[in-house]
């Protein structure tokens, strides 16, 4: 599953591991994507959303 909004194109993003000691090692943000129909352009779509757009996507 690809983890990609098909509504914003929010996808992953990087930062860092921060342990006690202050090191830093490269890690990734995924978006929370849940898989839902919606309605766009007056047609019923079936995709990947994420949580944030959930409250803004009219639901099918």
């Amino acid at each position: 599953m690809s983890r990609v909004c098909t509504v914003c194109g929010k996808g992953q993003t990087s930062g860092n591991n921060v342990s006690h000691s202050k090191r830093r090692t490269r890690r990734t943000f995924k978006a929370n994507v849940q898989k839902v129909s919606y309605v766009a352009n007056g047609k019923t779509v079936t995709g990947y959303v994420c949580t944030r757009c959930l409250k803004s996507v009219e639901r099918a």
